[in-house]
């Protein structure tokens, strides 16, 4: 039996989106958070999302929509200095929709020295939201909150595109609209 749903527009899955990153990132603020040391306060600004050996984020077609949809907010110039460092980073880190994505690693070309992260308040992906500097791996937010929260999202853009598509490292989900 094919059980047909009714698809959300990409705006109204957005809203619904920006409603699910929010609750975590409180989650993890009020539940968690605490017990890392805070980013304001560290020694290497940005070292955690341009690590080259340990960022492999990927993110679904509906963040990546709400990521652009950020950088749409850019002036011309900034926008188009961001798109060349992920076409730069596509190509330095060698990533492709080939193979294990999850070894595909690479420094986030959305992070900018005295700036941070350009889409923390408006398309944060969830492995970011979860991530912080706990000195404690007892500390850490359990990985079932984001494997989750990922099922939600997953479930979200089914319903948003009518399938279930590949999660891709950031700069390649970003490039693929």
């Amino acid at each position: 039996m094919v059980v047909l749903m009714k698809l959300l527009s990409e705006k109204n899955a957005l809203t619904k989106l920006a409603i699910l990153r929010d609750d975590l990132a409180r989650e993890i603020r009020e539940g968690y958070e605490h017990k890392a040391a805070p980013c304001l306060t560290c020694s290497t600004p940005g070292a955690c999302c341009l690590d080259a050996h340990f960022v492999n984020v990927h993110i679904s077609r509906l963040e990546a929509a709400a990521i652009n949809a950020k950088l749409e907010t850019l002036t011309d110039k900034h926008r188009g200095e961001v798109l060349r460092r992920i076409e730069a980073t596509i190509a330095e880190y060698n990533l492709s929709r080939e193979g294990d994505t999850f070894d595909q690693k690479f420094a986030c070309p959305l992070f900018e020295k005295g700036t941070g992260c350009l889409v923390h308040d408006d398309g944060k992906p969830v492995a970011c939201t979860m991530h912080a500097c706990y000195e404690n791996a007892a500390d850490l937010p359990p990985d079932e909150l984001q494997i989750a929260q990922e099922q939600k999202i997953d479930d979200l853009n089914a319903r948003t595109y009518g399938r279930r598509d590949q999660w891709l490292p950031i700069p390649l989900a970003i490039r693929r609209r």
